[in-house]
């Protein structure tokens, strides 16, 4: 059986080699497990060996006890809540740290459609925005939507304000993930950039920290 243990971001650390099998959305390096995608981290049980286990001796060494199995939800809004993963209907409240999906950019704004709050899933959608100024700390007459955020970014962010669920990246929030004009998944080289992978191309985004 699978279970859902919390949310896991491209780059979180999951554990070592020695405690987990890597599934789908996972991978190694240097013998620690990350995550590859955004989503519910899950994990499953080995099943138990059937019939009697052998005794032991000197001849017959003990047998390698199997790993659990850690893999990452492709579908961030997973219906499967009997598996015990929560999902609720939470209401945005200032300093709570939430999980959104940019829908559209303006000059002065962009609005988002928030899918998590802390650690649970929303039912439904809540809808805020991120104000020109609210994108960084420094230098905000600098800031331009269009060069921080596109449609589709999933940023991490925080609520500032309630009215209108108001959220704000400064600091070590920003884009966690990021698709290219190509369609293909970037990865972020700096603070302030992506890049996608197969082009090579580079795209400006307000990067959130890695864990």
């Amino acid at each position: 059986m699978a279970q859902t243990l919390s949310i896991a971001v491209p780059g979180q650390l999951l554990g070592s080699v020695d405690e987990y099998l890597p599934g789908p959305g996972t991978h190694i390096h240097n013998a620690k497990l990350y995550s590859s995608i955004l989503g519910p981290i899950r994990k499953t049980t080995p099943p138990k060996p059937a019939g009697p286990q052998k005794r032991l001796t000197k001849i017959t060494p003990a047998e390698p006890i199997p790993l659990s199995t850690v893999f990452i939800e492709r579908d961030l809004t997973m219906s499967n809540v009997k598996d015990g993963y929560k999902k609720a209907e939470v209401l945005p409240e200032v300093n709570s740290t939430v999980l959104c999906k940019v829908t559209r950019i303006a000059p002065r704004q962009a609005s988002v459609a928030i899918l998590v709050v802390g650690e649970t899933v929303l039912d439904g959608e809540w809808q805020g925005l991120i104000r020109v100024q609210d994108v960084r700390a420094t230098e905000k007459d600098k800031v331009k939507i269009f060069e921080s955020f596109r449609p589709g970014d999933i940023v991490r962010a925080i609520v500032v304000c309630e009215y209108k669920a108001r959220l704000r990246t400064i600091n070590n929030l920003g884009v966690i993930m990021a698709t290219s004009e190509a369609g293909n998944t970037m990865y972020p080289v700096s603070w302030k950039e992506y890049r996608d992978p197969e082009t090579g191309t580079s795209e400006s985004r307000k990067v959130a920290k890695p864990f």
